[in-house]
């Protein structure tokens, strides 16, 4: 189904085919972009290539890439600008978490999550950003969490690398704007993704997650398309190195 925006003609890549880089992947194609999505899970990957339509809704095509190191990720933003042509948009959506205390947290815990949540974002950007400087236009986003502004027990390297996310895109969004490249992030508060359905399965625990939300619940995949593609517009020209809170209210108490 359409939605209310136009990426028509425009080559965008999405890192992350989980969750809720499922939904904005689905939306940027239904809005008419052709799209490129990285991941490890070959399935998840099938699930969402297709081909574009008559009906103006952009192809999907997915490439299988371990986004932990940054010879991988240089590779496989080159195999994706080839596919479309170069690059007009990125959205970062990987992430992974391990809640447990920081005493308890191991070293290989630690790096793990530090490489997907972090250095990928890291290396998939400066590598989109070598394409899109140059070339005069870009919009990327990432996903962040209210966890890099917050303190939530049990998520040091999680809250770390995403508080990290949010000073390297404000970085890249000055060096590059007066290029015409905007870098911004969406926050989520609490969403149920695959990330977090475990632990909203524990007694007692939707409950107390969703009275920390103004809002009355916990946030949904779908909630943070608006956002996403907003600030993937080019409506959005004005707009760089900014948090975008989608979180119902969560930071506001």
């Amino acid at each position: 189904m359409k939605t209310m925006w136009n990426f028509s003609g425009t080559r965008a890549l999405v890192a992350g085919a989980g969750g809720i880089g499922t939904v904005v992947t689905q939306a940027l194609a239904d809005a008419g972009a052709d799209v490129v999505v990285l991941d490890r899970d070959t399935e998840q990957l099938a699930k969402l290539s297709r081909t574009r339509t008559a009906e103006g809704f952009g192809a999907v095509n997915g490439l299988t890439a371990d986004l932990t190191s940054a010879d991988a990720c240089r590779d496989a933003v080159a195999a994706a600008a080839e596919l479309l042509g170069g690059i007009d948009v990125f959205v970062h959506a990987v992430g992974a978490n391990d809640r447990r205390p920081v005493l308890e947290t191991p070293d290989e815990v630690w790096e793990r999550i530090v490489a997907i949540n972090l250095s990928s974002g890291f290396w998939l950007g400066r590598a989109v950003g070598a394409l899109m400087v140059p070339n005069g236009y870009g919009r990327i986003v990432y996903l962040s969490s209210v966890s890099g502004l917050l303190a939530h027990r049990d998520h040091a390297p999680y809250a770390a690398t995403k508080g990290g996310i949010n000073q390297l895109m404000r970085v890249m969004a000055r060096e590059w704007a007066s290029s015409g490249v905007t870098v911004n992030a969406v926050a989520p508060g609490y969403t149920e993704t695959d990330l977090t359905r475990a632990y909203l399965a524990e007694p007692g625990m939707r409950a107390s997650m969703e009275a920390l939300v103004p809002s009355g619940r916990l946030g949904r995949p779908d909630d943070l398309v608006g956002p996403a593609l907003f600030l993937a517009s080019a409506e959005a020209a004005f707009v760089t190195g900014q948090v975008l809170y989608a979180d119902g209210g969560r930071t506001l108490v």
